[in-house]
């Protein structure tokens, strides 16, 4: 049974460690940024070292209390709080921020878990490379946190998710034991890949204090367009159509809702529209191609073969950097845009790509079946992974229809696993899906989860009712 971390722990705790390794409990702990849960915690432990994490993972283990790691808190799940069950040690990274090695020539980078990302990607920078995981949040979540829940963002099209960015890790396990896996290599077939059992698994099964990442060569040339579509059939198609003109030179392919501009318009009036009419649908395309290649021209040949075949009835090419800036920032505020509508549910899905025009054309009609809602559909169309996000009308807020939220998400999420998709894309499972991967999971794979738990975990002290819910009995 687990132990709450009470006073005499932590006293235990503090003769164990140098100073400053422990502070009490503040908000910016407690709290997720939907504000939808508040966590508990008996101390705020703050190692400096992975000798240190193992310190307090070894104390926790002997005396079976429970520890949460914390990265950057800006999870949208609820992994990163407990709000109920035994009160856990929150063990935070954030005084683990060191790049501890660049080596440019094999196009690696060694970084601590602690890590800010944009820290890494200006790392990366500076030594000549580019480290390309991007996401809204980069400039406060951190390395172990995003490989904890294999974080995807806007160039997965190109580059993969964090599991496809990273080489090696160092981890420690529950009872304090050190993985020293920080590799650089590409292939390693000594037994059972380890790394990626550990990325994605939010906390559970161990403490990623580093990582071995992979950087790759910065495109020279890049740009980005916007282009209105009809549908979200026919940005399937531009896709495609771009793909086979242009190969890996796309970097991001991002589909936006006219109620996304919308939401814009009505919160964020300063964010400026690229059209004088906000269209139904519309992709931003972003581009990095080798040096002597043109983003502009091949943009323009992209748009203009795609408008004889139908595929696309207006555009904007960017002029410049910071145009292309300009359009990114308009992608990345609809998140923020979002935010001050208020969300009744939110949802992180992703359907096979040939399923999309399909789910958006037939969940719309079913949520109507339930209530009156806006509904604001965007996301990463390259890797079929989309937000869809349920709104109050005009004049009503997320609150008078509370009592419908789970009827909504069970909507969505029913739509989403009949044709063959996820329901949990790039942010995780958490606390706030566990009812879905008893649901939707397969259940040999749910019991082989079990297992691993039960076998590195023993005692059930990381980040316990994360990802898997506890057995009663």
């Amino acid at each position: 049974m687990l132990q709450d971390c009470d006073p005499d722990f932590v006293t235990r705790l503090r003769g164990a460690l140098p100073d400053g390794r422990l502070v009490d409990p503040s908000p910016a702990y407690l709290q997720e940024p939907r504000g939808r849960w508040s966590g508990q915690a008996g101390a705020i432990a703050l190692p400096r070292s992975t000798d240190e994490v193992a310190t307090f993972m070894r104390h926790c283990f002997a005396a079976h209390v429970p520890v949460v790691p914390f990265g950057g808190g800006t999870g949208l799940v609820g992994g990163q709080i407990a709000p109920e069950g035994a009160v856990p040690l929150v063990l935070s990274l954030e005084k683990m921020a060191r790049v501890r090695a660049v080596h440019p020539d094999e196009n690696v980078l060694i970084a601590e878990a602690g890590c800010i990302l944009a820290d890494v990607q200006r790392a990366a920078d500076d030594s000549g490379r580019l480290f390309p995981l991007s996401l809204a949040s980069e400039g406060s979540a951190r390395i172990g946190g995003l490989l904890a829940t294999n974080a995807g963002g806007v160039n997965v099209l190109r580059y993969g998710n964090a599991r496809d960015l990273v080489l090696g890790l160092e981890v420690v396990l529950a009872d304090g034991q050190v993985w020293r896996g920080l590799r650089r290599l590409r292939k390693d077939n000594m037994g059972y890949d380890l790394r990626h059992l550990m990325i994605g698994s939010e906390g559970t099964l161990g403490v990623i204090t580093a990582a071995s990442l992979r950087l790759v060569s910065r495109p020279a040339a890049t740009g980005a367009a916007l282009m209105v579509v009809d549908s979200p059939a026919a940005a399937l198609e531009l896709l495609a159509l771009a793909q086979a003109r242009l190969g890996e030179g796309i970097s991001a392919f991002e589909l936006i809702s006219g109620m996304g501009l919308a939401f814009l318009a009505e919160t964020m009036p300063q964010v400026r529209q690229p059209f004088a009419a906000a269209p139904d649908w519309m992709v931003l395309i972003d581009l990095g191609l080798p040096e002597g290649a043109a983003p502009e021209a091949a943009l323009l040949a992209l748009f203009e073969v795609a408008l004889e075949r139908g595929l696309v009835s207006d555009g904007v090419i960017a002029s410049s950097q910071a145009q292309r800036a300009e359009f990114w920032g308009l992608r990345e505020s609809i998140p923020e845009a979002n935010r001050h509508i208020g969300a009744i549910s939110s949802h992180d899905i992703s359907v096979p790509l040939s399923a999309v025009p399909e789910f958006i054309a037939v969940a719309g009609p079913a949520l109507g079946q339930i209530g009156d809602y806006r509904i604001n559909c965007f996301g990463h169309l390259g890797d079929g992974n989309l937000h869809y996000n349920v709104f109050p009308r005009p004049g009503r807020s997320r609150a008078d229809h509370e009592d419908e939220r789970d009827a909504i998400k069970r909507c969505v999420h029913d739509l989403v696993h009949g044709v063959g998709g996820s329901v949990s894309a790039e942010h995780g499972i958490g606390r706030l899906k566990t009812a879905d991967i008893l649901r939707y999971g397969d259940p040999v794979k749910l019991a082989a989860m079990r297992a691993l738990k039960n076998a590195l975990d023993p005692r059930g002290i990381l980040n316990p009712g994360a990802v898997l819910p506890a057995q009663s009995g």
